[in-house]
């Protein structure tokens, strides 16, 4: 007799091999601009807390309250007893943020993806969907039994050519993209993937997740970035980013709303979003309405680090973005874990991304509205004493 699980021990053996092993980094207290990350001060350049919500005081007092008020969980599904007045008030929020009829919340943005394509698509149905669409998006499409098709990163042509090849075999079709794709920072061409869609009579399904309270004139995401605000499409996000919270979201006209609260089994077997949670962002909603000057200091800082990497670090090329995502490659998995060690020993927290996660190993700066200029010159200056054969490599 053999042992069933044997191969979990060696298929973590050739994990180790290709240096994609991963654990897990203890932080300490409250997520900020500066963290304890097992027992040591360092400037914390790995979070999505783009506005630096998840420690603010009004954040945590609204989520406190609610505690004290519902308790700590809703106990059940939304349609069963887990929905409260609260929930009601964040998808109105959400609702109006985003300038759509309606809006959904889910417990969590991965569940919020795998819910929505799933109901939408089926066995008889297309997806084409980005390559580098995040996990969530690539699994609800592999859920919906959909055929699906890949086509090459923000191409449109590509995506027009499998449109007019594909397109009448299929009894609807679904595009999916991230807005901005969270491991290199540049963001998908929203226009034309919105005129697409309609020209092919497609469904878009827009992910959010790193765009919402970051881009736009207010903050709601690459659809107000780009003027398409009120046009018919699919937006998902998450509470989790610059909102500090958790959980996910839906908006879109009422009627989609409608059929996800009736379709969507990752909302109707879920237990409903935590009340602590949904004031969370709830609070979140209000403060990035109201102070605008959270994201301008956001960008500022983008602007800041952008300007030091051309005047100080010429020969750094950092992968196209724009949003606060910044990335640069190496040429292995090897020389990037080489490289995070280094600057984590010189107080820097940036993530080493390495495959599956991505194509080619990267370095992952991510900026704060909270980032202090000395934070992002005590970057430079780390980055300056990393071997500079290794950071000059490009894509």
């Amino acid at each position: 007799m053999t042992d069933a699980y044997a191969w979990i021990e060696q298929s973590l053996a050739t994990i180790h091999r290709a240096d994609w092993y991963r654990s897990v980094q203890t932080i300490n207290g409250r997520s900020g601009a500066m963290v304890l990350l097992e027992g040591r001060e360092v400037i914390n350049f790995a979070s999505n807390d783009y506005l630096g919500l998840a420690g603010n005081e009004r954040l945590i007092a609204a989520a406190t309250a609610a505690v004290q008020e519902f308790g700590t969980g809703c106990t059940g599904s939304r349609l069963l007893s887990g929905h409260r007045e609260l929930h009601q008030e964040l998808e109105k929020a959400i609702a109006s943020f985003k300038q759509t009829e309606d809006a959904v919340v889910f417990s969590s943005g991965y569940l919020a993806n795998l819910g929505t394509i799933t109901a939408l698509v089926g066995k008889r149905d297309l997806i084409l969907a980005d390559q580098y669409n995040h996990s969530s998006l690539k699994n609800g499409a592999i859920l919906s039994g959909a055929t699906t098709i890949e086509y090459p990163h923000c191409d449109v042509q590509a995506l027009r050519s499998e449109l007019q090849r594909l397109r009448q075999d299929y009894r609807r079709c679904l595009i999916v993209t991230d807005s901005v794709f969270s491991m290199d920072g540049d963001l998908c061409p929203l226009p034309a993937l919105l005129d697409l869609a309609q020209e092919y009579s497609c469904m878009l399904l827009v992910d959010e997740a790193h765009a919402t309270g970051v881009l736009g004139k207010t903050g709601a995401g690459c659809v107000e970035h780009f003027g398409c605000t009120g046009r018919q499409l699919v937006q998902i996000g998450t509470l989790s980013k610059a909102l500090g919270s958790l959980g996910g979201y839906v908006a879109g006209s009422a009627t989609l709303i409608d059929f996800l609260r009736n379709r969507a089994a990752s909302w109707i077997y879920t237990t409903a979003l935590s009340p602590a949670d949904t004031a969370a962002a709830l609070a979140a909603i209000n403060i990035v309405q109201q102070e605008p000057q959270q994201r301008t200091r956001l960008w500022k800082n983008v602007d800041y680090l952008k300007i030091l990497i051309q005047e100080q670090l010429p020969n750094l090329q950092l992968l196209p973005s724009q949003s606060p995502i910044l990335c640069f490659q190496l040429p292995s998995a090897a020389d990037v874990l080489k490289a995070g060690s280094q600057l984590k020993s010189a107080g820097i927290f940036a993530p080493a991304i390495r495959p599956p996660t991505v194509p080619t190993s990267r370095i992952r700066i991510s900026l704060m509205a909270t980032h202090q200029a000395a934070h992002i010159e005590k970057l430079i200056e780390v980055l300056k004493g990393i071997d500079c054969d290794d950071l000059i490599k490009s894509r």
